[in-house]
Order: C-alpha cells, then structure tokens, then sequence
C-alpha cells in the first residue's frame, strides 16, 4: 500500500520519464551518454596518436599489451555502475528510495574496494602480467614502464567510471559528462606537455591519464553529497548484501560482456604474437595495428553503447511503471539511431583506412599493408555491431538479466574466442582477419531475435493490464 501511495505522488509531480516525448528524453541522456563516451575514448586515442608520433608503432604495441587492464576496469565499472544505476531507477520507479539510496551507497563501496585492490595487484605484479598479456622481448620494458603507472590510477578511473553512471540515473547527464570531459582535458593538455615539452616518452602518457583521472575522481566524489532523488550518508556506504546481490544480477551482463573482451584480448595477443612470427609481418605490426584499430573501434561504441547507455533510466523507470509501449518505442528509435550513425563510421572505415591509421604514426609498407587489408575485413559488419550492446542494456534495465547476460557474452565468448582458436589453425593471421565480421554477424541475428520475441511478451502484458484495468471499472 505504501508503494502504491509513492507511486501516486511520483504520477502526480509529472516525472519527466513519463511525460516528456521519447525523442527528446533520449537526446536528454544519450548525447551526455555518447559525448561521455567519446571523451573516454580520447584518452585512450591520444596516448595511442602522440606515442605513434613520438615513438612510432612500437610504442603503440607496448600500451596496446596494457589494454586489458583498462578493458577490466570498465567491467567492473558495469557490474557496479551499470548494476547500481539500473537497480537505482527501477526502485525509483516502483516508489522505493530508501532502497535506491541503499543502492547507490553499496555500489560506491563496491568501486572503492575493488579499485584499490587492482591497483595494488597490477603495480606488484607488472613483469608477469606482461608477459601474460603477450608481451615480446622488443616492447617488453616499455609496457612494464607504462603499466606500472597507469596502475596507480585505477581506483580513481574504476570509481569514477562507475559513477558516471549514477549520477546520469541521478538526472545529471551535464554533470556526469563534465566530470569526464575535464579529466579529457587535463589528458590531452598534459600528454602534450609531458610526451613532447617535457620528453617523457611512454612514461609521459601514462602520468597524464593518471592525473587526469585524480581529477575525473574527485568531480565525481563531490557529486555523491548531492544526489537530487535520494540523501546520501556516510552510513549507506556500509554494504548491503542484498543490495549487493541486485547490483551485481543486473551488472553481470555487461561485466561479463567486458571480461570476456579482456579475456579475447589477451588470447589475441597471444595468437598475434604467435602467428604473427610467422607471417612476412612479424608479431610486432600485428600487435600495433590491432592495438590502434581497437583504439578506433571505442569511436563506434561511444555512439552505439552511448545510445544505448543513454536509454538504460528510461527503460528502467517506464518499465518498473509498466509503460510497456514507452520502453518498445524507445527501443525503435535507438535501434535506428544506432545503425545509421554506424553506416556514416562504417563508410569511412571502408573508404579512407590508410588515412585513418595514419594518423596514429607512420609504418613501412608492410604495417599498412596489413592495416589497410585487417580494418576492411575486421570492420565489415560495424554498421549493424551497435544491435547488440542496444538489446543487452535493454534487457540488463528491464530486469532482465540472464536474458542481457546471454545476449552480451554471445559475441565474444560463445563465438569470437572460439573463432580466434580454430581459424589461425587453418588460414594463420587471415584467421584473425575473418573472425571479426562472422561472429558480428552470429551475435547481430541473435540479438535481434530475442529482442523480437520480448516485444510479443511485453505486448500480451498490455493486453493483461488493460484488461485488469476495465475488469476494475466494470465492478
């Protein structure tokens, strides 16, 4: 009764979840979302632009070893952050802020735990990591110099990745992407100074993405004194497990989603170093341009999952208000957004490759031989990849989370590892090439058709809660 009395005063004060038009709720969140997104990405693309300068392809090679770390951030970054913020405006939704404040606080703690933790773990055991990233003897120092720094920043870039989620569920997209674009700033201005002024080479890089995360960290620690919704307090910061427990249910998906691109990033590697030696290019070209072109493709996923992680409060909240064809039509518009922001990226993939790996540094022939031919290839069905984290969000916000676990894994894990282990047996580095456009395509399909068939389940719903709703008035 108490529920239903919250969920009344919520209908009563116009929430702008269920008032305002789709089109303009989605650029409310998604443009932050994206531009969020796209500033991440930069401060993996200018360390990646400056280096490739400065030192050339190797230098990419060393940070591109370091990569998984980073991917392994961002997985916890979903569990806590993607997981909080779901479970946070669903609880919203239903009326519940105690238990959405609970949320947030859990997921808070969880951040700061885990953040220190790695960061000790990577610093200690920097060499071996190496060497277990695929690491050769050539770029083998400058990843360890690399590595040991940027290890002291990741409690600060896990805190604040997760929090940029929060504070977005909060209704303060602005803020979530201010945080984040100063801390981009703050990169790209010091990466500058301390690559090229300063001449610190790959050391340079990483001391500024550090320091600009310190930044990003403590923009984002101010804001949790003044969540809008809820009042935090120092005693919500206590872990909860039940709390915890609902975090990391609709968090899974994307954290499994992203530990298994850790996971194929490091095999990757590995297979890269190993084929690549015998191969006219070697294993440090591959290595290189693998490193630049997974550096390019975050540019797609800023737009398709920045669409998509722009969706996840207003799919949460209208579908914790049993808004059914609000969620359905919002899921439309993005699917459509997606694909044709895709199709202008997809095109210039195609049409200008060189040009577009050029700009990392120049290579002798043979490193853009291979570009050139892996972007083409590799790249094939980026125009239609966006589907995939789309449906998978939509699914994780919506309480569904096996259904957005299965969904998220089914790229990487049910059909890109096991690509990347079978086809370099058979067709060497071309395995590595083909692997990319046939699991795209595998996962594409199957996102769509789950998808599909959740329509049919939400639209029997709307059928049901009509048909309560008349039953009622009738009596």
């Amino acid at each position: 009764m108490e529920n239903e009395q919250s969920r009344s005063k919520l209908s009563a004060v116009q929430n702008p979840m269920e008032s305002s038009p789709i089109g303009r709720l989605m650029l409310k969140f998604a443009i932050p979302a994206i531009s969020s997104a796209l500033v991440t990405a930069a401060y993996n693309i200018t360390d990646q632009i400056l280096i490739g300068h400065r030192i050339g392809y190797l230098g990419n090679a060393a940070t591109s070893i370091s990569f998984p770390i980073s991917t392994l951030i961002t997985a916890l970054a979903y569990l806590f952050g993607i997981g909080g913020a779901s479970n946070f405006n669903l609880n919203l939704g239903a009326g519940k802020k105690d238990d959405a404040a609970r949320i947030v606080g859990t997921s808070v703690f969880m951040t700061s735990a885990f953040g220190i933790a790695l960061g000790i773990i990577a610093f200690i055991l920097t060499g071996p990591l190496m060497n277990a990233l695929g690491a050769t003897e050539e770029i083998f120092s400058s990843a360890v110099t690399y590595t040991r720094i940027i290890a002291i920043g990741l409690p600060f870039l896990l805190f604040s990745s997760a929090s940029s989620n929060l504070i977005r569920a909060d209704g303060s997209p602005a803020y979530s992407l201010i945080c984040t674009l100063s801390g981009a700033v703050l990169h790209i201005i010091l990466a500058v100074i301390f690559i090229f002024a300063m001449n610190l080479g790959i050391a340079g890089a990483a001391w500024s993405t550090v320091i600009s995360q310190v930044l990003t960290f403590v923009l984002a620690l101010l804001y949790m004194r003044r969540f809008k919704n809820v009042k935090m307090t120092l005693s919500l910061l206590r872990p909860k497990l039940e709390a915890i427990k609902s975090i990391c249910k609709l968090g899974i998906p994307g954290f499994l989603n992203s530990f298994m691109m850790m996971f194929v990033q490091i095999t990757l590697n590995n297979i890269l170093r190993k084929y690549g030696a015998l191969s006219v290019y070697g294993s440090d070209i591959p290595l290189a341009v693998v490193g630049v072109i997974s550096k390019l493709t975050l540019i797609v996923s800023s737009f398709t999952i920045g669409i998509a992680v722009g969706c996840q409060p207003i799919f949460g909240y209208n579908y914790g208000a049993r808004r059914f064809t609000q969620v359905k039509a919002v899921y439309k518009r993005a699917a459509v957004s997606t694909i044709i922001v895709s199709m202008i990226i997809f095109a210039c993939f195609q049409l200008y490759p060189k040009q577009i790996v050029s700009i990392f540094g120049d290579g002798n022939d043979l490193y853009y031989q291979f570009a050139v031919r892996y972007m083409r290839i590799f790249m094939l069905m980026v125009c239609l990849t966006g589907l995939q984290p789309l449906t998978a969000t939509f699914f994780t916000s919506i309480g569904k989370a096996y259904k957005g676990l299965f969904i998220t894994i089914m790229r990487q894990g049910i059909f890109l590892f096991p690509l990347f282990i079978i086809l370099p047996r058979f067709l060497g580095l071309d395995g590595v090439v083909y692997a990319g456009p046939i699991a795209d395509s595998a996962a594409i399909m199957s996102a769509v058709i789950f998808a599909a068939l959740e329509f049919r389940i939400m639209t029997k719903q709307e059928l049901s809660d009509t048909q309560t709703f008349c039953d009622v008035i009738d009596k």
